[in-house]
């Protein structure tokens, strides 16, 4: 499994790719969405900072913790999780989940609050790194698809969660209309 202080090296990357691929848009460029279904960049944006405060990095805290009622210690990783964690990557294709009120997530207040947003998951990726090394790898909590992970699984997830979000980035900007690009 890779190293967390590796994961936070390429997370840390990712986040200035993110911040700088902010900067290179107009507002309407980040509002702009192809179809209905589709998410808009500022929507992936959004996903991104709301998963990994509010998933990720919340259940890798469960996990330091080890308070026994959030914690599944004999929870083993599905197929898929072991196929993401021995690969160190998400599979390169596109995962699509019918639009829902519950997970689709909402269009930008403003390019401000993202780049706060992304400075705080960073903040918190920072924070976070140090205290794994003594992280007990049986507190894990489990990923719908993925199964039990522990507080350095959850972690690399964050990382690998962004990096595979660039494939979304890309396919987005391809989408916006040419007088944009």
């Amino acid at each position: 499994m890779r190293r967390t202080a590796e994961a936070l090296r390429q997370f840390e990357v990712s986040i200035k790719t993110y911040l700088s691929e902010l900067e290179k848009l107009e507002w309407e460029q980040l509002l702009y969405k192809a179809n209905p279904e589709e998410w808009s960049i500022g929507q992936m944006y959004v996903h991104l900072i709301q998963s990994a405060q509010g998933m990720q990095l919340r259940n890798a805290d469960l996990c330091l913790a080890g308070s026994e009622e959030n914690l599944s210690a004999n929870g083993e990783k599905t197929e898929s999780g072991k196929a993401v964690f021995d690969q160190g990557s998400f599979p390169p294709v596109r995962v699509r989940v019918p639009a829902s009120p519950q997970y689709t997530p909402k269009q930008p207040e403003s390019r401000d609050r993202l780049i706060e947003g992304l400075h705080a998951v960073a903040e918190r990726m920072r924070g976070m790194e140090p205290a794994l090394a003594q992280a007990s790898e049986r507190n894990k909590v489990l990923h719908p698809r993925l199964g039990a992970l522990n507080a350095k699984e959850w972690f690399l997830l964050v990382e690998m969660h962004y990096r595979h979000h660039f494939l979304q980035l890309d396919r987005l900007k391809s989408e916006l209309p040419s007088s944009s690009n």
